[in-house]
């Protein structure tokens, strides 16, 4: 199955083809290509498949699908490490 997932893009670097930024998925940052959305700014919510934004996105539809994937367990690679137990003194 294809997946997209939503994200905040946080900025952006480069130039036509070449452009790319910092996505934001509920926290775990991920560099992926913007040259499918030379429109995104930063601020913009978008919808990334496989390290490529595909489409710019409403802030409360990203919001929504996000919610509705982590109900469904499929952000497996986007959520963070649980933090490892202490070693004991």
């Amino acid at each position: 199955m294809c997946l997209a997932v939503p994200g905040k893009l946080l900025d952006t670097q480069g130039d036509d083809l070449e452009r790319s930024g910092r996505v934001s998925f509920g926290g775990i940052i991920k560099v992926v290509s913007l040259a499918c959305t030379p429109e995104a700014q930063p601020g913009d919510y978008v919808l990334v498949h496989v390290g490529v934004a595909i489409a710019v996105v409403d802030a409360q539809e990203a919001e929504e699908t996000f919610r509705y994937l982590r109900a469904m367990g499929d952000l497996e690679g986007l959520e963070p490490e649980p933090a490892a137990p202490a070693a004991p003194p």
